[in-house]
């Protein structure tokens, strides 16, 4: 059995979309970030780092965070959305990170200064809006002529799909990147992932556009 502990946040949700793919027994941890529950020292002592998603694997010992690394954990230790040949890894590896160091944390600022704090700064509006068209255009480009990021269906695209839900968010209009609206249309008809996105609470349909 594995303890998760999240919030309705695209990180807390790459993993519980991945736990809906393998089919794991999982109970849910809500840790609402909104009331500063993640600096509580029970979770603290799971998560040094003080951030949401993060595991207790009661069938391994392991205590797990940073939602990249809980995924890899997870895949390894089931053999599934993960390659085993170099090369397939390789491709499936550098997609999960460059939605870790990239399309989530960009991503992140897009949300801090385009949505929730408008009129703050004028250059930071500039940057990251410009910096989010830019990502989605990686995106678009990496999936002509795939049906997903690396290969086939793995944890990167878990990972880069709950960002790529709040596109509006980033004022990104998929229409205009025809690829990655493909591709966003077909995960967000997989029923593992529309569970997975409904967690730790019930938030409505995931975001299509028009």
């Amino acid at each position: 059995m594995i303890d998760l502990y999240t919030w309705g946040t695209p990180n807390g949700r790459k993993v519980s979309i991945l736990l809906e793919e393998l089919g794991l027994p999982y109970t849910v941890h809500s840790i609402n970030i909104g009331k500063d529950e993640q600096f509580a020292p029970d979770f603290l002592a799971i998560s040094p780092n003080n951030k949401i998603p993060a595991i207790v694997d009661h069938d391994t010992g392991v205590k797990q965070f940073e939602s990249g690394a809980i995924m890899v954990y997870l895949a390894e230790k089931t053999g599934k959305f993960l390659p085993t040949d170099m090369a397939a890894r390789a491709d499936v590896m550098q997609w999960l990170m460059w939605q870790m160091g990239g399309f989530g944390p960009m991503l992140g600022q897009a949300h801090y200064f385009l949505r929730n704090n408008r009129g703050l700064s004028e250059p930071a509006e500039q940057r990251f809006a410009k910096e989010a068209q830019r990502l989605y255009g990686v995106l678009d480009r990496q999936l002509e002529g795939r049906d997903y990021v690396a290969g086939d269906y793995s944890i990167a695209d878990m990972a880069i799909f709950p960002w790529a839900a709040r596109h509006e968010w980033h004022e990104v209009d998929l229409t205009q990147f025809p690829n990655v609206l493909r591709w966003y249309r077909a995960l967000a008809d997989r029923p593992a992932v529309q569970r997975g996105y409904q967690v730790p609470t019930e938030v409505g349909p995931i975001p299509m556009p028009a």
